[in-house]
């Protein structure tokens, strides 16, 4: 790889950062992510711009010089307590700093800061290959400095400190998150991202530091590595460093096979991490992105533990997990001060429906199952099936073949009865208020008690789903329930 920015740097900010660094008599360098992302050809239109002077002077000098250039205000976003300031300029957000040098206290991961150079801010930096810089400055413009060698381990695929790993994973223990969160981020199929040996052994040693860790800032890193092309590798570095059993320890508790009488069951660790990968793979197909269908499909399996059993005729089994696990999931929320409001609900309805459309086909595709099926799942039914498709995981090429085309006929009669039916958005034609005005009674536990009944008819295909039907059948029942018509 280059050492020189051969057509990085063609964005007109940098040349204007340049010329007002020159006229302000600072040195100024762009350093970090946006450096990376160039060699490795990934756009990136975040920009970290370091000085060895107050970033925020520099940021307001660059300011000024392109409303004189443009003749239009350009606004500068102050964050005086951070030393920060930043900046948007045709497409890319420019964040300015003082180059700094920093120490830790052992119970925050909040560092003590003081002004620093070039070379004392590159060390602080969490990755060799987030350590680079190109120079902004008039007589060096676009030379890479590159002091730990990351333009070396960008090329080779390698994670690892400038520093003592010890040293930087103690001093800010959010940094063993990011380099599995950077190994599964970076990897592709011809260029796969590792973390050096010294750094996942430091990381066994520095698990217990997570604990100075605030729960929003590792689910926020949680959620990045789920959002990677395949999760599986870094929820598998987090169970190999032991960081696993500090921050989901009930997905770890999926691990390991069990064997009674020769007969095992499936590894369901390894299966869930399949079945977050499937759900991947099926998005970067259809170029859409659901965080929280991922959370499905890493929870969905969760409640296997507390349900495991071994029968000597059925061999092992794992009744009623998917009804343990949508029991789980706000509990786990809870614990990672997770979003307790429809986001959480939507991963426990998923979870706990997850083997139903499959269930499906055992039972006889039944139109009045698949009704039931598309009341329960509503607008989500697409999302449960595309967790249901990824579900399948079976090594034995005939078993999978099956399934599918059994899930495909699930689908096929999915489509039929919510055309025919319309069931997927069901409301009730029988309101509470009706029953009232019809038998002349106030709020009482006998109305609920008849929506239900009016609500069971149509979806087991007794009635159909109109007003006049469910009208009469409510009235022809209404009486066992010892309700008399007075309209």
């Amino acid at each position: 790889m280059t050492t020189i920015a051969e057509g990085y740097l063609d964005h007109r900010i940098f040349r204007i950062v340049s010329e007002a660094a020159e006229i302000s008599g600072a040195r100024a360098f762009v350093i970090g992510g946006f450096v990376r992302d160039c060699f490795l050809g990934r756009p990136n239109t975040d920009i970290d711009i370091v000085t060895e002077g107050s970033g925020i002077a520099l940021a307001q000098a660059v300011a000024d010089r392109i409303t004189a250039l443009e003749g239009k205000k350009c606004k500068v976003s102050v964050f005086r307590s951070f030393g920060t300031a930043m900046l948007k300029y045709k497409g890319m957000e420019v964040e300015f700093v003082g180059a700094r040098k920093e120490s830790y206290r052992r119970e925050s991961r909040k560092p003590i800061v003081e002004d620093g150079t070039l070379e004392d801010d590159q060390k602080r930096r969490d990755f060799t290959i987030n350590a680079m810089a190109f120079s902004l400055n008039k007589e060096d413009f676009g030379n890479l400095v590159d002091p730990f060698g990351g333009i070396r381990d960008l090329s080779t695929g390698t994670i690892r400190t400038p520093l003592d790993p010890d040293v930087t994973y103690s001093d800010d223990p959010l940094r063993m998150l990011r380099a599995i969160r950077f190994t599964a981020k970076l990897s592709t199929p011809g260029h796969p991202f590792t973390i050096v040996p010294e750094s996942l052994e430091s990381m066994k040693r520095m698990a217990p530091r997570l604990e100075i860790l605030s729960k929003e800032r590792i689910v926020e890193e949680l959620d990045k590595m789920l959002l990677s092309p395949r999760p599986s590798v870094a929820f598998r570095l987090l169970d190999e460093t032991g960081l696993l059993e500090w921050i989901l320890p009930s997905l770890a508790k999926l691990k390991g096979v069990e064997t009674v009488e020769g007969k095992g069951h499936k590894e369901n660790f390894s299966h869930t991490l399949q079945v977050v990968d499937n759900v991947a793979e099926a998005e970067a197909l259809s170029g859409k992105e659901n965080l929280w269908l991922r959370w499905a499909a890493l929870l969905h399996d969760i409640g296997k533990p507390a349900t495991k059993r071994y029968d000597p005729v059925l061999g092992w089994t794992f009744h009623g997990h998917e009804v343990v696990g949508e029991r789980m999931v706000p509990k786990i929320f809870k614990s990672l001060k997770m979003p307790l409001n429809e986001k959480m609900k939507y991963v426990a309805k998923l979870v706990g429906l997850h083997l139903r459309p499959i269930a499906l086909v055992d039972d006889g595709v039944t139109d009045s199952a698949v009704r039931r099926l598309l009341f329960d799942a509503g607008d989500d039914i697409d999302d449960l099936m595309t967790l249901c498709k990824a579900d399948v995981t079976s090594k034995n090429p005939a078993k999978v073949k099956r399934i599918r085309a059994n899930f495909d006929l699930v689908l096929r009669k999915l489509a039929e009865v919510e055309a025919k039916d319309a069931i997927r958005n069901f409301k009730n034609p029988i309101t509470g208020e009706y029953v009232m005005e019809v038998y002349g009674i106030p709020p009482c536990k006998e109305i609920g008690t008849l929506k239900e009944m009016v609500k069971d008819a149509i979806l087991d295909g007794v009635i159909p789903n109109e007003f006049e039907a469910a009208d009469a059948f409510m009235r022809k029942n209404a009486p066992s329930l010892g309700l008399k018509e007075v309209k």
